[in-house]
Protein backbone atom coordinates (compact mmCIF):
# COMPACT_ATOMS: atom_id res chain seq x y z
CA UNK A 1 0.00 0.00 0.00
CA UNK A 2 2.84 2.36 0.92
CA UNK A 3 4.69 1.53 -2.30
CA UNK A 4 1.52 2.16 -4.28
CA UNK A 5 1.07 5.58 -2.67
CA UNK A 6 4.73 6.37 -3.28
CA UNK A 7 4.45 5.50 -6.93
CA UNK A 8 1.27 7.58 -7.18
CA UNK A 9 3.03 10.50 -5.58
CA UNK A 10 5.92 10.24 -7.99
CA UNK A 11 3.57 10.11 -10.95
CA UNK A 12 1.73 13.16 -9.63
CA UNK A 13 5.00 15.10 -9.23
CA UNK A 14 6.14 14.06 -12.71
CA UNK A 15 2.84 15.19 -14.16
CA UNK A 16 3.05 18.56 -12.42
CA UNK A 17 6.63 19.02 -13.63
CA UNK A 18 5.60 18.17 -17.17
CA UNK A 19 2.71 20.61 -16.99
CA UNK A 20 5.11 23.36 -15.92
CA UNK A 21 7.88 22.57 -18.40
CA UNK A 22 5.76 21.83 -21.48
CA UNK A 23 4.58 25.41 -22.13
CA UNK A 24 8.14 26.65 -21.61
CA UNK A 25 9.49 24.07 -24.04
CA UNK A 26 6.85 24.95 -26.62
CA UNK A 27 7.50 28.65 -26.15
CA UNK A 28 11.26 28.11 -26.52
CA UNK A 29 10.79 26.09 -29.69
CA UNK A 30 8.42 28.73 -31.02
CA UNK A 31 10.93 31.47 -30.21
CA UNK A 32 13.68 29.58 -31.99
CA UNK A 33 11.45 29.11 -35.02
CA UNK A 34 10.58 32.80 -35.08
CA UNK A 35 14.27 33.72 -34.75
CA UNK A 36 15.07 31.41 -37.65
CA UNK A 37 12.31 32.93 -39.76
CA UNK A 38 13.48 36.43 -38.86
CA UNK A 39 17.03 35.62 -39.89
CA UNK A 40 15.87 34.03 -43.13
CA UNK A 41 13.63 37.00 -43.92
CA UNK A 42 16.44 39.43 -43.09
CA UNK A 43 18.82 37.61 -45.40
CA UNK A 44 16.24 37.67 -48.18
CA UNK A 45 15.60 41.37 -47.69
CA UNK A 46 19.26 42.28 -47.51
CA UNK A 47 19.83 40.40 -50.76
CA UNK A 48 16.99 42.26 -52.42
CA UNK A 49 18.21 45.61 -51.12
CA UNK A 50 21.71 44.91 -52.35
CA UNK A 51 20.54 44.67 -55.95
CA UNK A 52 17.73 47.23 -55.94
CA UNK A 53 17.38 50.81 -54.81
CA UNK A 54 15.24 51.91 -51.88
CA UNK A 55 12.28 52.62 -54.18
CA UNK A 56 12.09 49.77 -56.74
CA UNK A 57 10.54 50.52 -60.10
CA UNK A 58 9.36 48.30 -62.97
CA UNK A 59 12.15 47.15 -65.24
CA UNK A 60 12.60 49.17 -68.38
CA UNK A 61 15.27 50.22 -70.83
CA UNK A 62 15.39 53.66 -69.21
CA UNK A 63 15.91 52.17 -65.77
CA UNK A 64 18.71 49.94 -67.01
CA UNK A 65 20.44 52.90 -68.61
CA UNK A 66 20.16 54.87 -65.37
CA UNK A 67 21.69 52.03 -63.39
CA UNK A 68 24.53 51.73 -65.89
CA UNK A 69 25.27 55.46 -65.61
CA UNK A 70 25.39 55.24 -61.82
CA UNK A 71 27.89 52.41 -61.91
CA UNK A 72 27.75 48.67 -61.31
CA UNK A 73 29.23 48.84 -57.78
CA UNK A 74 28.18 50.61 -54.59
CA UNK A 75 29.11 51.56 -51.05
CA UNK A 76 26.15 52.04 -48.73
CA UNK A 77 26.74 54.02 -45.52
CA UNK A 78 24.24 52.76 -42.96
CA UNK A 79 23.09 53.29 -39.37
CA UNK A 80 21.00 51.01 -37.20
CA UNK A 81 19.54 50.88 -33.73
CA UNK A 82 21.41 49.15 -30.91
CA UNK A 83 20.98 48.62 -27.19
CA UNK A 84 22.54 52.01 -26.45
CA UNK A 85 24.05 54.48 -28.90
CA UNK A 86 23.43 52.76 -32.21
CA UNK A 87 25.91 51.58 -34.83
CA UNK A 88 27.28 52.87 -38.15
CA UNK A 89 28.70 50.56 -40.81
CA UNK A 90 28.88 50.02 -44.56
CA UNK A 91 27.52 47.55 -47.05
CA UNK A 92 29.45 47.25 -50.29
CA UNK A 93 29.32 45.09 -53.37
CA UNK A 94 28.04 44.76 -56.92
CA UNK A 95 24.53 45.89 -57.82
CA UNK A 96 23.88 42.83 -59.97
CA UNK A 97 24.77 40.35 -57.23
CA UNK A 98 22.77 39.28 -54.20
CA UNK A 99 25.80 38.97 -51.94
CA UNK A 100 26.78 41.92 -49.76
CA UNK A 101 29.96 42.66 -47.79
CA UNK A 102 29.71 44.35 -44.39
CA UNK A 103 32.37 46.39 -42.61
CA UNK A 104 32.17 48.30 -39.34
CA UNK A 105 34.08 48.85 -36.12
CA UNK A 106 32.71 47.32 -32.91
CA UNK A 107 34.20 46.14 -29.60
CA UNK A 108 34.97 42.43 -29.57
CA UNK A 109 32.91 40.68 -26.92
CA UNK A 110 29.77 41.37 -24.94
CA UNK A 111 28.49 44.27 -22.82
CA UNK A 112 31.57 44.41 -20.57
CA UNK A 113 33.85 45.15 -23.55
CA UNK A 114 31.51 47.93 -24.70
CA UNK A 115 31.46 49.55 -21.24
CA UNK A 116 35.22 49.20 -20.82
CA UNK A 117 35.69 50.74 -24.27
CA UNK A 118 34.37 54.04 -22.90
CA UNK A 119 37.38 54.16 -20.58
CA UNK A 120 40.20 52.61 -22.57
CA UNK A 121 41.07 50.82 -25.79
CA UNK A 122 39.57 47.36 -26.25
CA UNK A 123 40.03 44.72 -28.99
CA UNK A 124 37.77 45.28 -31.99
CA UNK A 125 35.87 43.40 -34.67
CA UNK A 126 35.43 44.84 -38.15
CA UNK A 127 32.96 42.53 -39.88
CA UNK A 128 29.20 42.19 -39.65
CA UNK A 129 27.70 42.52 -36.18
CA UNK A 130 24.26 41.55 -34.87
CA UNK A 131 21.56 43.56 -36.63
CA UNK A 132 23.67 44.75 -39.59
CA UNK A 133 21.74 42.50 -41.98
CA UNK A 134 18.30 43.15 -40.52
CA UNK A 135 16.37 45.91 -42.35
CA UNK A 136 14.07 46.34 -39.34
CA UNK A 137 16.96 47.91 -37.42
CA UNK A 138 17.94 50.37 -40.15
CA UNK A 139 17.59 54.07 -39.25
CA UNK A 140 19.50 55.79 -42.09
CA UNK A 141 21.45 55.00 -45.23
CA UNK A 142 23.30 56.79 -48.01
CA UNK A 143 24.28 54.80 -51.10
CA UNK A 144 27.05 55.81 -53.50
CA UNK A 145 27.62 54.16 -56.90
CA UNK A 146 31.05 53.49 -58.39
CA UNK A 147 32.51 52.26 -61.64
CA UNK A 148 34.59 49.08 -61.58
CA UNK A 149 38.02 50.69 -61.39
CA UNK A 150 37.04 53.00 -58.52
CA UNK A 151 35.22 50.19 -56.72
CA UNK A 152 38.36 48.05 -56.74
CA UNK A 153 40.29 50.86 -55.08
CA UNK A 154 37.59 51.59 -52.49
CA UNK A 155 36.98 47.94 -51.64
CA UNK A 156 40.71 47.37 -51.22
CA UNK A 157 40.86 50.39 -48.91
CA UNK A 158 37.98 49.05 -46.80
CA UNK A 159 39.74 45.72 -46.33
CA UNK A 160 42.98 47.49 -45.49
CA UNK A 161 41.14 49.65 -42.94
CA UNK A 162 39.64 46.54 -41.38
CA UNK A 163 43.06 44.90 -41.13
CA UNK A 164 44.52 48.02 -39.49
CA UNK A 165 41.78 48.70 -36.93
CA UNK A 166 42.64 46.36 -34.03
CA UNK A 167 41.05 48.44 -31.26
CA UNK A 168 37.79 50.22 -30.44
CA UNK A 169 37.16 53.18 -28.17
CA UNK A 170 33.97 55.18 -27.81
CA UNK A 171 35.77 58.51 -28.17
CA UNK A 172 38.65 57.94 -30.56
CA UNK A 173 38.28 54.74 -32.60
CA UNK A 174 34.53 54.38 -33.03
CA UNK A 175 32.10 53.25 -35.72
CA UNK A 176 31.32 56.70 -37.14
CA UNK A 177 35.01 57.49 -37.41
CA UNK A 178 35.51 54.18 -39.20
CA UNK A 179 32.95 54.82 -41.93
CA UNK A 180 34.14 58.44 -42.09
CA UNK A 181 37.59 57.19 -43.13
CA UNK A 182 35.95 55.34 -46.01
CA UNK A 183 33.88 58.35 -47.04
CA UNK A 184 36.94 60.60 -46.91
CA UNK A 185 38.91 58.19 -49.11
CA UNK A 186 36.07 58.38 -51.63
CA UNK A 187 36.39 62.18 -51.72
CA UNK A 188 33.22 62.92 -49.76
CA UNK A 189 32.82 65.69 -47.21
CA UNK A 190 32.73 64.14 -43.74
CA UNK A 191 30.96 65.34 -40.55
CA UNK A 192 32.65 65.11 -37.14
CA UNK A 193 32.56 61.65 -35.61
CA UNK A 194 30.95 62.55 -32.28
CA UNK A 195 27.38 62.13 -33.43
CA UNK A 196 24.80 59.41 -33.14
CA UNK A 197 25.16 57.01 -36.09
CA UNK A 198 21.77 57.98 -37.55
CA UNK A 199 22.64 61.69 -37.42
CA UNK A 200 26.09 61.00 -38.83
CA UNK A 201 24.81 59.17 -41.91
CA UNK A 202 22.08 61.75 -42.54
CA UNK A 203 24.58 64.59 -42.18
CA UNK A 204 27.04 62.80 -44.48
CA UNK A 205 24.33 62.68 -47.12
CA UNK A 206 23.31 66.30 -46.58
CA UNK A 207 26.88 67.63 -46.67
CA UNK A 208 27.40 65.97 -50.05
CA UNK A 209 24.11 67.15 -51.50
CA UNK A 210 22.76 63.61 -51.70
CA UNK A 211 25.00 62.85 -54.68
CA UNK A 212 24.81 59.22 -55.74
CA UNK A 213 27.82 58.94 -58.04
CA UNK A 214 31.47 59.29 -57.10
CA UNK A 215 34.51 59.36 -59.35
CA UNK A 216 37.81 59.03 -57.54
CA UNK A 217 40.73 61.29 -58.35
CA UNK A 218 43.37 59.62 -60.53
CA UNK A 219 46.09 57.78 -58.65
CA UNK A 220 49.40 59.60 -58.52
Amino acid sequence: MVNSLTRSGRCLLAGLALAVLLPTTIQSASAQEEAYKRTANANALVSNDAVTESQPAPRSTRKSASRSEKGPYYVDFRARTAASWGHAFVWYGKTSERAVEVAGLTPAGETFAYVLGHLTLVPSETGASYGDLDPDYLTANYRIYLNEADAQRVFAYIKKLQANSPVWNAETFNCTGFIGEIASFMGLKVPHRWQRPEEYVNNLKAMNGGRQIVRLAPEE
